[in-house]
C-alpha cells in the first residue's frame, strides 16, 4: 500500500487540474495568438500565478486498489501485482495466462 498522504495529494492535484483546465487552456491560446512580446509576457505572468499543481503534467497514474505509482497498467487502472492476483483468481474476464 502507498502512503495515504500521497494518494490524497494526487486526488488534490486531480481536483486542481479539473478546476483550472479551462482557464489554463484560454491563457495558453491567448499566448499563442499574441502579436507582440509584451502581451505574451503579461499573459505568461498570469499563467505562472495559477497553482503549480493545476498543470496536468504533474498528475501521476496510481493503482485504484493500492495507490502504487509504479507498474501501472492503463487498460485496467491497476498495478502489475494486483493485476496478476486478479488474473489468477479469474476476476478479469477475457484475460488468459500466456503460454508458448
Amino acid at each position: 500500500m502507498a502512503k495515504q498522504s500521497m494518494v490524497e495529494r494526487e486526488k488534490k492535484r486531480l481536483y486542481l487540474v479539473t478546476k483550472y483546465s479551462a482557464q489554463r487552456r484560454n491563457l495558453k491560446q491567448k499566448i499563442k495568438n499574441a502579436s507582440n512580446f509584451e502581451a505574451k509576457y503579461l499573459l505568461f505572468c498570469k499563467l505562472i500565478k495559477l497553482p503549480r499543481n493545476s498543470s496536468y503534467i504533474r498528475l501521476h497514474n496510481r493503482c485504484k486498489l493500492t495507490g502504487r505509482p509504479r507498474g501501472y497498467y492503463r487498460d485496467f487502472g491497476l498495478c502489475r501485482m494486483k493485476l496478476r492476483e486478479l488474473f489468477h483468481q479469474g476476476l478479469l474476464p477475457g484475460v488468459t495466462k500466456a503460454s508458448w
